[in-house]
């Protein structure tokens, strides 16, 4: 299979070698990002937190930052960074919840690719919202239990808690990550410091915000040159033996090429060619969700200092959440089925009416959300 961009023409050897220098690159944003946000909101850090203290405002503004970005990855590995930059965790999480709404629009827009068959875009559509509807009952769900019980908060802070015993995290210990990321994040400190905060540390962000974008996406095209034949297989080698293979396969295959975008894509245009059915793909789909979670702890690994504990709790907050909306509406028989077959039902009427598909995706993604926040903001 040809990667993309010409990838596979490049020496496995060389792909690798880049792999580990966006790797860098990720790691180095994140310390950026963390330490401007940080600086530049020192000052005004009340204001920007009440407007986002609502948790539907942190959930939208979640998922269009991801929709647009079009990687949960990306603006997961982001609010971690924030976090370590002082964003309080209570408004960290309705982020992350957002986030895996927004990452959906992908697959989504992938099966309009099928759009010219009727029966093959219908077929497609389904397979992709089936994602789009886990998600939006995960936080259905979930987001009132966190708004009332803080359970995610208190799930991670107790992995943490753990995870910190006899880790030696305290803010003069040794970090291997920060030594390496050390020298240019403080080049670059060096080069704005006599700016004013606000401007200093917004610079250093938005360098941050850039790097963790390219390197983020060049690392999933590189993956996916890398690993996309072996994730096919693993697809192919799942369907069929059961929710459990279907679900670790899932998220093997994210791990692998990372990102839960092209996992769920890869399997779109499998069910809208009618080789596989949307229904038999569900589990792989689920499976998606829980290994995108490894980016923002592999970010949240970089962060040191007094926040740092707070970093790993939110990226363990998005592992949480979606080993427990797994477990949960896939572990109980009567919320197991809401998913796919709302999204068999919405695949007949857009199929019928393709309009529909447009309006769907313009007003779920992005125009309800934007009317919310003008409502609430």
């Amino acid at each position: 299979m040809q990667a993309p961009n010409g990838l596979s023409t490049w020496p496995a050897s060389i792909r690798w070698l880049c792999l580990i220098i966006l790797i860098f690159m990720m790691l180095t944003a994140v310390g950026l990002i963390g330490g401007g946000f940080r600086t530049a909101t020192e000052e005004h850090a009340r204001a920007l937190f009440d407007f986002a203290s609502n948790p539907v405002l942190g959930l939208i503004i979640g998922m269009v930052c991801t929709a647009l970005i079009q990687s949960s990855s990306t603006v997961s590995s982001i609010i971690v960074a924030m976090v370590a930059g002082g964003l309080p965790i209570t408004i960290a999480v309705p982020m992350m919840m957002g986030a895996n709404i927004g990452t959906s629009i992908t697959n989504t827009i992938v099966s309009l690719g099928h759009i010219r068959d009727k029966r093959e875009f219908q077929r497609a559509f389904n397979a992709a919202t089936i994602h789009d509807f886990f998600n939006i009952f995960a936080v259905l769900i979930f987001l009132p239990i966190e708004i009332m019980f803080g359970l995610l908060e208190k799930i991670s802070a107790f992995l943490v808690s753990i995870l910190s015993q006899g880790s030696g995290t305290d803010v003069g210990g040794f970090n291997p990550i920060k030594a390496v990321t050390g020298p240019i994040i403080d080049t670059v400190k060096l080069l704005t410091e006599n700016l004013p905060p606000v401007w200093d540390g917004s610079i250093r962000a938005l360098i941050g915000l850039i790097l963790i974008i390219l390197s983020i996406t060049w690392m999933g095209k590189i993956m996916k040159s890398l690993m996309v034949g072996k994730a096919k297989d693993i697809l192919q080698k799942s369907l069929g033996r059961g929710p459990v293979a279907g679900i670790t396969s899932g998220t093997v295959v994210t791990i692998l090429v990372q990102s839960s975008s092209t996992t769920t894509s890869l399997m779109v245009p499998l069910v809208g060619n009618g080789i596989v059915t949307a229904r038999s793909i569900y589990p792989f789909t689920l499976g998606a969700n829980i290994g995108t979670c490894i980016t923002a702890v592999i970010a949240a690994l970089s962060i040191t200092g007094v926040n740092a504990d707070l970093a790993l709790q939110i990226a363990l907050v998005h592992l949480t959440y979606n080993f427990l909306a797994v477990f949960v509406i896939y572990g109980l028989a009567f919320l197991r089925e809401w998913p796919p077959n709302l999204s068999y039902q919405l695949s007949l009427k857009v199929a019928e009416q393709k309009l529909y598909g447009i309006l769907y995706i313009g007003g779920v993604f992005f125009l309800i959300p934007l009317l919310a926040i003008f409502t609430l903001s």
